[in-house]
């Protein structure tokens, strides 16, 4: 399957057209074309140094295309103010940054940085939407457990009222009792709010669960995409290998 087929059945959220991302002498991201679904969960898998956080980054301008365009729901990001793109494309790392403070101090300064005052309703109200309690509100950042750091990283995104979430194997250092709320926050927020999602994991079996379509890569190349169930069959030699466990 090509990778232009989500583009040809799916309004995309974001799309790749000839993308390269590397050095005078190595491509990271070599001419990939494709596109993310809108208001669906795509799974983003492939082996170590495929190119994916990369590729992620270059989503919301974290890093800047050597060559080719990508598109969020049609306009160049190019043209897009970083500031406009990084709100409108939030990107939630595995290592969740977190300044000196309270949950609170971290929740502000996402509407600081817009010249804008958080409420203590709104706050209460996204720690609601995430599932975090909100005798948090006021814990210190450094207390929270790894799960608990996630909510607190995903809810500063929501603040920003994200169209979509970037995440990069947000769950990997998380026990399975976090693993599992992060997973069910993240499909909720989905269903209720009709996010898209773009979602890099190393666990095949996290990404059968959570996505409803996949992109393969391998070598900065997107080598398959399509509904989940590629992620069970190819016909691909090397995409074969990748989901035995081989590559």
């Amino acid at each position: 399957m090509n990778t232009e087929w989500t583009a040809s059945l799916y309004e995309p959220a974001l799309h790749f057209q000839r993308v390269s991302f590397g050095t005078a002498t190595t491509k990271i991201i070599d001419e990939v074309t494709g596109s993310f679904p809108k208001q669906q969960i795509t799974v983003l898998v492939g082996p170590s140094g495929a190119g994916k956080t990369t590729l992620l980054k270059l989503c919301n301008g974290l890093l800047n295309p050597t060559s080719g365009e990508i598109y969020l729901e049609g306009k160049p990001i190019k043209e897009m103010a970083p500031t406009d793109l990084r709100r409108r494309a939030g990107i939630v790392l595995q290592q969740t940054p977190m300044i000196d403070g309270s949950v609170y101090d971290n929740l502000a300064l996402t509407l600081r940085l817009q010249g804008k005052e958080l409420s203590q309703e709104e706050a209460y109200d996204i720690l609601d939407q995430v599932g975090l309690e909100r005798k948090y509100l006021q814990s210190d950042s450094d207390s929270l457990s790894g799960g608990q750091r996630q909510k607190v990283s995903i809810a500063r995104t929501l603040l920003n009222k994200s169209e979509i979430l970037l995440l990069d194997e947000i769950t990997s250092a998380l026990d399975p009792s976090s693993l599992h709320e992060v997973e069910e926050l993240i499909r909720n927020l989905h269903k209720v709010y009709g996010i898209t999602v773009v979602w890099i994991t190393h666990n095949l079996e996290q990404a059968r669960r959570m996505g409803h379509y996949a992109w393969i890569m391998m070598d900065g190349k997107v080598k398959e995409t399509g509904e989940i169930s590629v992620l069970e069959h190819s016909e691909k030699p090397e995409v074969q290998s990748f989901l035995r466990g081989d590559y």
